[in-house]
């Protein structure tokens, strides 16, 4: 049996205090125990020293880890991937910083990471690789000579062609994704753009339906929406919450709560939703008292300056809100910019009212669905979801908004906080089956399937190649 090779920025290393719990980190593991494959990518260190590759093995998984030099973390990490990718894939032209010296270092560090890779990697191997930060790994990885199946999946939204092509180095990242056998998506949106913006740089042959040849390459396109374990969230949530914070709800009992997390980031949403929540307390003056906005927000990425001026623009706009709206005995908004457990905020998700989830621009956000699963199915509360986020693709029964609408946010706030039980488990019961259908498992199932099966596509190809290029005889 073929076996698994993850390539991803970071890595869940099982004695790492950065360890995630997240749900691609455990779908991402069971792939692996299941075919005692490897797990590739930065341990979180900078180091200048040249150290050699970590190599730990776990319960049949070998995790092989590597540091980044200050300039590689500098050009790589923080420039290239997160002041010119992570804005554009987010629509943000206006927050991109290019620099050539970025962009030759960012693919400088993909290289050597498909060099040093390379003397582990086994010609049957399959190699998944993940995310933005290693666009042009694949084809550092063909350079190098390994023919082996490679499959890349996208977390994040691919922009239109308008942005994307607005990228100096558009047509060569285009390219580099094209080595690829299989590219994967959240959404058709996203699948659709990454096409049209390949149309517009070069001539791109339809194969069949999925499949496509651009740049002497064939390569195939999927969407595969990310989900998560709901079994798993719901035994998180299910039972009693730790001490003070079962004495913090008693205090919030004539409360209704709105919650909403997200690490602080401009694709968040975060200024238009605090004015959205103060549009509710304008407009329907009846929630006054009765409802509190608990936003829960952890730092990220805090030494570039976009992110430390949100940050400012959070705290004084909450300042306003409760300045302007709370009394002596209520506080309408709380911000706390700070790091909550996992397992931890699966529990406050089950005892809020309403789930608020409306980022400017999303790949997929698993927040929405770990909302709804959290719920307790004979009391559940209401998300509120942004039409920019791929899972609004799933959760149609979600009350849809226009984040930049915060009337209509107010709106569907006012619609949540005051909707009949039974209508309330008919929206939570319809986004369950699409949650219990679509989970983690299905997701790294569906992909891992189409990537093993590039070979025959791949074989047909070579042939149409050779007949083509075959001398005809007079």
């Amino acid at each position: 049996m073929s076996r698994l090779v993850v390539i991803s920025n970071r890595i869940a290393a099982p004695d790492s205090k950065r360890q995630s719990a997240g749900g691609l980190a455990v779908g991402i593991l069971d792939a692996l125990k299941s075919s005692g494959g490897l797990w590739y990518g930065w341990n979180g260190d900078i180091s200048d020293d040249p150290l050699p590759l970590r190599i730990q093995k776990n319960d049949g998984i070998t995790y092989a880890s590597f540091n980044l030099s200050h300039t590689d973390y500098e050009e790589y990490y923080c420039q290239f991937s997160n002041t010119v990718l992570w804005p554009a894939f987010h629509y943000r032209l206006d927050l991109v910083s290019y620099d050539r010296s970025a962009w030759e270092g960012y693919c400088r560090v993909n290289t050597l990471l498909a060099e040093r890779l390379q003397p582990l990697v086994k010609e049957d191997d399959i190699l998944w690789v993940h995310d933005y930060h290693l666009l042009p790994f694949g084809a550092a990885c063909r350079q190098l000579g390994l023919n082996n199946r490679m499959g890349f999946f996208l977390h994040i939204p691919f922009p239109a062609p308008d942005i994307f092509n607005a990228l100096p180095p558009c047509e060569e990242l285009l390219e580099k994704l094209c080595e690829y056998d299989l590219l994967g998506f959240q959404t058709e949106h996203d699948r659709q753009a990454f096409l049209e913006s390949l149309s517009l740089l070069t001539s791109v042959k339809t194969v069949d339906q999925r499949t496509y040849s651009a740049f002497g390459n064939l390569f195939r396109t999927e969407v595969y929406p990310i989900g998560i374990e709901p079994e798993s969230i719901r035994k998180m949530a299910e039972g009693p919450l730790p001490a003070k914070l079962e004495e913090a709800r008693r205090g919030l009992v004539n409360l209704k709560n709105v919650i909403a997390v997200e690490r602080l980031d401009y694709s968040k949403g975060l200024p238009e939703r605090f004015l959205a929540f103060e549009s509710l307390l304008e407009h329907y003056p009846q929630h006054r008292g009765h409802v509190r906005y608990t936003q829960i927000a952890p730092t990220s990425r805090g030494d570039v300056q976009a992110y430390q001026d949100i940050r400012h623009q959070l705290e004084t706009e909450a300042g306003r809100i409760n300045s302007r709206y709370g009394t002596l005995n209520w506080t309408p908004l709380y911000y706390l910019n700070q790091h909550f457990e996992r397992r931890l905020l699966m529990k406050i998700f089950r005892y809020t009212e309403v789930g608020l989830v409306t980022p400017l621009r999303d790949g997929m956000n698993l927040v929405a669905k770990e909302y709804v699963a959290s719920q307790d199915p004979n009391d559940p509360g209401v998300l509120i979801l942004s039409k920019f986020a791929g899972a609004a693709n799933e959760l149609t029964s979600a009350l849809i908004v226009n984040p930049y609408d915060r009337d209509q946010v107010a709106s569907a706030l006012d619609q949540a906080l005051t909707m009949p039980l039974a209508e309330r488990i008919a929206r939570y019961s319809d986004m369950m089956a699409v949650i219990n259908r679509n989970d983690i498992s299905h997701w790294r199932q569906s992909f891992l399937s189409d990537l093993k099966a590039v070979d025959l596509c791949r074989q047909q190809h070579s042939l149409e190649k050779k007949i083509a290029t075959f001398p005809r005889q007079a």
